[in-house]
């Protein structure tokens, strides 16, 4: 798998409830996080160790193959908290490229965070 775009950044729980809101997105239909758009599909779990290791599926059926994997940390009283974004193969596009970078972090450093009033 190649990597094609990764952060990370502290997320105010600890890591267990990351972790279990990673494995359940919709576990608080008060709090939801995981608003997908067009073209993206729901990813499915394919690899967790409790409650260090997520890794999901594609969230676009157009890059079949491609997984995100969030590694969790403990970091104080915080989780530390880094998504990576990964293919199988290269892609040649430098504006996709940019454009699911930016869907991630929006996704984990924004939409996320903000369940957990940040």
């Amino acid at each position: 798998m190649i990597e094609i775009g990764s952060r990370a950044r502290r997320q105010p729980p600890p890591p267990r409830v990351v972790f279990e809101a990673l494995i359940q997105p919709d576990r608080d239909p008060a709090r939801p996080w995981l608003n997908l758009r067009d073209g993206e599909r729901r990813p499915r779990v394919i690899e967790s160790d409790e409650p260090s290791l997520v890794v999901w599926s594609t969230l676009w059926p157009t890059l079949p193959g491609a997984q995100i994997r969030f590694e969790l940390s403990a970091h104080e009283h915080e989780t530390l908290l880094r998504w990576t974004l990964l293919t199988p193969a290269p892609l040649d596009d430098p504006g996709l490229v940019g454009a699911l970078r930016k869907r991630m972090n929006v996704m984990v450093n924004a939409h996320l965070r903000s369940t957990f009033g940040q």
